[in-house]
């Protein structure tokens, strides 16, 4: 299992911790994967999911995944089918775009492109871009359609190991049209920026 990220951050809004990781079982070309991130702020858990995919290599540096996802939060529990692309992209870009159906119509689209600069064979400058798109509102959870939110990061870790890897970064995070307007009603921020503390790992 791999935790691209574990980290935790003191903002001036309040704490919180943030996850990403994955796991997998199969050889190169068939793979069972699983795949789960979230958030927890002011103590409470903001945003959590599971996924379930099975992936297929299509070529050296692509895969197909296709299976369900759970989300545990925001707002009440649902499941989505999904289908999507990870791969390396030209010039070393390791990309994945997932395509989301869910109950009652809804949909969504999340892009994630992260590139790895090494400055020294144990220092790691890694950027992170992910995009989330969706097909219509969904005022239960504070998400409105189209362009959703758009989440920028810059991490510099440093490799103990290959498997061990602390890091500190800043990101910034931002929302846009019903999903802003969902904010601004409860009186929370449309953007926001943090510095980040945590660990990369491999076991």
């Amino acid at each position: 299992m791999r935790f691209n990220r574990f980290e935790a951050w003191d903002a001036d809004p309040g704490t919180g911790q943030a996850w990403e990781g994955s796991a997998w079982i199969g050889g190169d070309t068939q793979r069972l994967w699983l795949r789960s991130e979230g958030e927890r702020e002011h103590g409470r858990t903001a945003a959590a999911d599971l996924e379930v995919l099975y992936g297929r290599g299509i070529s050296a540096w692509w895969d197909v995944v296709a299976g369900i996802r759970h989300d545990f939060a925001p707002g009440p529990s649902q499941d989505w089918a999904v289908i999507g692309v990870q791969g390396m992209a030209p010039y070393k870009f390791e990309v994945s775009a997932t395509a989301y159906i869910g109950e009652r119509g809804h949909s969504a689209l999340v892009a994630e492109a992260e590139y790895e600069l090494l400055l020294t064979n144990r220092l790691v400058l890694q950027p992170v871009l992910e995009l989330e798109l969706r097909g219509q509102d969904d005022p239960v959870r504070g998400i409105g359609s189209g362009l959703s939110s758009a989440e920028a990061g810059l991490r510099l870790r440093y490799e103990v190991t290959r498997r061990f890897a602390p890091y500190l970064g800043v990101v910034h995070e931002r929302t846009f049209g019903g999903t802003a307007d969902y904010r601004r009603d409860e009186g929370e921020a449309t953007r926001e920026t943090r510095w980040v503390a945590g660990v990369r790992w491999w076991f």
